[in-house]
């Protein structure tokens, strides 16, 4: 049996893992690597014939671990991918909304003489269609016999809707082996979903490693955060607060917190924005698998009959709406995509709003290297939007108590629910270099055998 890590090595976008066994290839998750931007065409090629893939396990939606798929299939893939339901529902979304974002980089590119057409989109929405038709869904907890040599189960780590570990039982010429690859692991006690569950017993173990060095804010709650900002940004001063967040499960935390504070009355009534369409949609999903949310949500919907919707809130559904907010002289919440600044209508918002004194932007999620956000985050003083260069005069601030990874702790806490004398090898992935190097340093004094591959390397488990 062969492991290959193809991508999300030393970064941490990108997942792509190889499992090779004898005449069967398993390839878990497809995701864009960000770092290489996913218009770029090396996202266009992998290192394998995608008519050779013989299944795809996809661990959650987001498009660093699912991006990729529309793209194998245009290129031969022709296999199920085994997923969740929720999984499946959000995916479709994410895909859709992929295909609109490449369309209008292109148009853009394309009525500037001096850029050319620039590059084609890396798949169109009928390719998108042919993926969804391979979706094959799994319960959670559900064993899942691929064939006579091959099982997986899916295992609850939180994070998003429907994301799992994925939890792989092996006949490797008569030797039953166990691996699994965590995906992106959530944390306790996040709004909206269920905390990680324990990953059974396994030989091999993949692990993301995105906080490690990286501890979350512990002295304040997220309900007293979003107090102490609102009160700051919108009712102590007549201003706007500007949230980025992704469309998909930030935005339905968010929302379901924010929902929580006023209807306890703990602020009093400041009009909120969500201007995204496609959290609209994904809310929808949200609702349809409730059964798939922590106790507390469904506690609080079987109470108020709606976990993300309130007074307070409007959703924007066309372009017209989402300009008219920049003429909202009230203060006011804007939510809107995408959360890392790439693209989406948050950038209409910065444009109107980078200059102004009175506004203030929040990121509640991670922001990769090289981003807008992360541009914004490590203090740029002029950020160019429309090919216009504009001075930052909003005031940028930051909390980690709605970012839907775990921690150092966390990381560290899922790998030691392995026992070291009988844990081979962890594999880190989907980190930058100082947080695989952390996170390697703790499980390496827990006696853990521990490697940081690189991408492309092949290991014979």
């Amino acid at each position: 049996m062969k492991l290959t890590i193809l991508g999300a090595a030393e970064q941490v976008t990108g997942s792509m893992h190889l499992l090779q066994l004898e005449n069967y290839n398993i390839l878990i998750d497809c995701g864009l690597d960000y770092e290489k931007d996913s218009r770029q065409i090396e996202n266009m090629f992998f290192p394998f014939d995608p008519a050779d893939i013989d299944v795809v396990i996809l661990t959650h939606a987001h498009i660093d671990h699912s991006g990729n798929l529309p793209t194998l299939v245009r290129m031969g893939f022709n296999g199920q991918i085994l997923c969740t339901p929720p999984t499946a529902e959000l995916t479709e979304l994410l895909l859709l909304d992929s295909v609109n974002i490449f369309l209008s980089k292109q148009n853009k590119r394309s009525r500037s003489k001096r850029q050319g057409s620039g590059p084609q989109p890396l798949y169109l929405y009928k390719h998108v269609a042919e993926t969804v038709e391979r979706f094959v869904t799994i319960g959670f907890q559900k064993e899942f016999r691929i064939n006579e040599n091959l099982s997986v189960t899916f295992i609850p780590v939180g994070h998003l809707l429907g994301a799992a570990a994925v939890y792989l039982t092996v006949n490797d010429n008569g030797t039953t082996k166990k691996i699994a690859f965590t995906g992106d692991i959530g944390r306790k006690n996040y709004p909206l979903l269920i905390d990680p569950q324990v990953i059974p017993p396994v030989d091999y173990l993949v692990s993301e490693s995105t906080y490690g060095g990286r501890l979350h804010t512990t002295d304040t709650t997220l309900e007293q955060k979003l107090i102490e900002t609102i009160t700051e940004s919108c009712i102590k001063y007549p201003g706007r607060l500007i949230i980025p967040a992704f469309s998909i499960g930030r935005t339905q935390a968010l929302a379901y917190a924010l929902n929580k504070l006023f209807s306890k009355k703990l602020l009093p009534p400041v009009k909120v924005f969500i201007d995204s369409p496609l959290a609209s949609s994904a809310t929808e999903i949200y609702h349809k698998y409730q059964h798939y949310l922590n106790d507390e949500a469904q506690d609080f919907y079987e109470d108020k009959t709606e976990l993300t919707d309130f007074k307070e809130l409007s959703y924007v559904h066309d372009k017209r709406e989402s300009v008219s907010i920049s003429n909202y002289h009230e203060p006011c919440i804007i939510i809107s995509s995408a959360g890392m600044l790439e693209g989406g209508r948050i950038q209409d918002h910065l444009y109107y709003n980078i200059q102004n004194y009175y506004c203030t932007i929040l990121f509640i999620g991670y922001c990769a290297k090289g981003t807008l956000g992360d541009r914004l985050l490590r203090g740029d003083p002029i950020v160019r939007l429309r090919n216009r260069d504009l001075m930052v005069y909003a005031t940028i601030k930051q909390t980690d108590l709605l970012s839907g990874h775990g921690d150092h702790n966390d990381l560290l806490n899922t790998v030691k629910q392995q026992d070291p004398a009988t844990l081979k090898k962890v594999f880190l992935v989907h980190g930058e270099k100082r947080s695989l190097n952390y996170l390697a340093d703790a499980l390496q004094q827990e006696n853990y055998n521990v490697v940081i591959p690189k991408k492309d390397e092949i290991f014979e488990l």
